[in-house]
């Protein structure tokens, strides 16, 4: 089974990757900074020896470098499951945020999400079969304060993933919505979670993998999964 996943160096992504590299998959990872990506590899392999993994530096929210590495991918072999996992989170107002965040945000959480799918898609097509999961976060279901030009790009996302799912239907490809509230990631900076008030990622990875385990006939639309106390 191929697997990629993109923003695989750390937090969700990374507990994504050590997730499937336990049931034995082939890893496709991508990652904007190449130190950690190889560090994240490493620790990777040291627990699953045997697994197999293809890695590439890129950044993202360029389109020619997501076109890039989805050739890559296509190169090696047909993924059976895309994570579109990357994204940027800049806390702000429409307002007053900072010039350009919006075009950041877009480039990508969106855009990376967009370009890579469209790419890879018609090799899955082909193969009549495949899952593909977009990380939307529940700012795509509900605006918050603060939430500014990120919020309006996972807003998108989950634009993106009601209408992929639609099309994909009849081709026998699942598509995925995933909804995830605060997880314990480099975002939160120091934020101390001694209370355990935040979701660990490996709980974001626990069901995303889970959702990859049914019938062909049974698919996951939308998962959508919080801190046991609510949001932040």
């Amino acid at each position: 089974m191929n697997v990629i996943i993109t923003g695989a160096s750390k937090g969700i992504g990374k507990a994504i990757a050590l997730k499937f590299a336990e049931s034995g998959a082939t890893l496709f990872l991508c990652a904007r900074n190449n130190d950690t990506l190889q560090k994240t590899i490493g620790e990777i392999r040291h627990l699953y020896p045997s697994v197999v993994i293809h890695s590439y530096q890129a950044d993202l929210s360029i389109k020619v470098q997501v076109e890039d590495f989805a050739m890559f991918c296509l190169k090696i072999g047909v993924p059976n499951i895309v994570v579109n996992n990357v994204g940027t989170y800049s806390p702000g107002k429409v307002m007053d945020e900072v010039e350009g965040n919006l075009e950041k945000a877009l480039n990508t959480n969106l855009f990376s999400a967009y370009y890579l799918t469209r790419k890879i898609l018609p090799s899955m097509i082909k193969n009549g079969s495949g899952h593909i999961f977009n990380m939307c976060s529940i700012a795509s279901l509900k605006g918050y304060e603060g939430g500014g030009s990120y919020g309006i790009s996972k807003f998108a996302l989950n634009g993106f993933n009601q209408n992929l799912r639609l099309e994909l239907m009849k081709h026998n490809i699942k598509v995925t919505g995933v909804f995830p509230g605060a997880v314990i990631t480099n975002s939160w900076g120091d934020f101390d979670n001694t209370s355990k008030r935040m979701m660990e990622p490996s709980d974001i990875a626990q069901m995303i993998f889970s959702a990859t385990q049914l019938s062909d006939q049974a698919v996951v639309e939308d998962i959508v999964i919080r801190p046991m106390l609510g949001d932040l």
